[in-house]
């Protein structure tokens, strides 16, 4: 079949990795893709915002398949879009529709759906600039850490963490107030605190059905030991020490299978991927978000590690025949260094040349911000490469991935060196 993957990101690079190995992919597509997918895939220069440039390409390219990797084209309907249009009637779309997406574009909303369907979760409140001095007196009646969630989407940046109470009010003032991040933050939710430790769940459903993917564990600080401000994320590992048969089992009975029963109940349009990020709070999962879509970088170090056939997975959840199939997942540790430009989270600059001094066979290399500039390989995000070392454990899939990080030169590279820190404290 010809398949089409929309996005331009390091978990696009690694999905068009992953269905480049199925022998049911013909020809693939990526749009609009970066300056790593063009070796796998036939980039199409059009935007993710772009539905009408989407649906021609989808058209003219005889597309059967069609994943769509970030949130932002999924919040805004792009599958709605599709399956609205008559000339898209046997397209297969692995995406949430909008009604869908609504779990990942309101955290106001995502909240409400979990107490309703008895999902675990932090106690919140929710306020905006009509009220705001109620948020002030909430804040005060929590204990610190004071966490605060802009409402909508805020490309992964929208969760500010402070220990203090002061910062805490000033921050409120900066989202709502300020716009921090624009419409996003007209409404922010106020939340207590969850101790523990954080983990990503991941689950493939056609709405009704569902298989949970390996599970991940990512580091979304800036600087080492989980310092600085949050970025789209620095680095994952895949399997996560303390995500054992009992706590997965306890994850599946009392958020997975509540979740989807929430879809189904909602009779909302979701066939794809749920993201769950859960706290392990003293070996009680507890869900922190929602996202509707694979995590970056989680994506570099799950899809390494899926042993079955992808694109049969895709399809199967495209066509709700999901319970047909098994999930076979491969024993070994993957762990992944992202390399991010300098100054990022905050300014910086694009266009830096990028270069390799050895061979990176000891790695995948997942692009991220990247694109091709006649025969130079330039910088061109935050967030620029992933870099996934494969290993019998965690130590030697992350020597692979830091050996591999010092044949990587551009002006201003910036990376964490202790990712997975945490859990070598807990005897990895």
């Amino acid at each position: 079949m010809n398949i089409l993957v929309i996005g331009s990101g390091g978990r696009e690079h690694a999905m068009v990795w992953k269905i480049r190995q199925s022998a049911k992919c013909d020809e693939l597509f990526v749009a609009p893709g970066n300056g790593g997918t063009h070796d796998l895939a036939t980039n199409l220069y059009i935007s993710v915002e772009d539905h009408d440039g989407i649906k021609a390409a989808i058209l003219e390219k005889h597309i059967d398949l069609v994943v769509i990797g970030p949130e932002v084209p999924l919040v805004n309907g792009l599958v709605d879009d599709l399956k609205n249009d008559p000339a898209c009637k046997d397209l297969l779309i692995v995406g949430p529709g909008r009604n869908g997406a609504i779990l990942e574009g309101s955290k106001e909303f995502a909240k409400d759906f979990m107490k309703k369907y008895g999902v675990p979760t932090a106690a919140a409140e929710v306020f905006d600039q009509s009220n705001i001095q109620e948020g002030y007196q909430f804040l005060e009646k929590l204990k610190p850490p004071y966490v605060l969630k802009a409402d909508g989407l805020a490309a992964g940046k929208g969760v500010l963490i402070t220990e203090s109470i002061d910062e805490a009010k000033q921050n409120l003032d900066d989202l709502i107030i300020n716009k921090k991040f624009g419409d996003a933050s007209a409404k922010v939710l106020v939340e207590e605190f969850l101790p523990g430790i954080e983990v990503s769940v991941f689950v493939l459903t056609d709405g009704k059905d569902y298989l949970i993917l390996p599970e991940a564990k990512d580091y979304k600080r800036i600087g080492e030991k989980d310092s600085g401000p949050n970025t789209g994320g620095m680095g994952a590992i895949s399997p996560v020490i303390f995500a054992d048969k009992d706590f997965m089992k306890r994850v599946e009975d009392e958020v997975v299978k509540p979740t989807i029963e929430g879809i189904r109940k909602e009779q909302m349009d979701y066939t794809g991927f749920v993201f769950i990020g859960l706290m392990n709070s003293g070996g009680v999962p507890k869900v922190i978000e929602y996202n509707v879509r694979m995590g970056d970088p989680e994506t570099e170090v799950v899809l390494p590690r899926i042993k079955s056939d992808f694109v049969s997975l895709l399809e199967a959840a495209a066509r709700g025949t999901l319970a047909s199939q098994k999930l076979e997942v491969e024993p070994f540790t993957a762990a992944t260094v992202m390399l991010v430009a300098g100054g990022y989270p905050d300014a910086y600059e694009k266009g830096k040349e990028i270069s390799f001094t050895d061979s990176m066979k000891s790695v995948i290399t997942f692009h991220a911000g990247t694109r091709k500039v006649q025969d130079k390989l330039v910088t061109n995000g935050g967030r620029v490469m992933a870099l996934t070392g494969l290993g019998k454990n965690m130590g030697e899939a992350l020597s692979h991935c830091y050996k591999a990080a010092e044949h990587v030169k551009w002006e201003g590279i910036n990376f964490r060196s202790d990712i997975g820190f945490d859990l070598q404290e807990l005897g990895q």
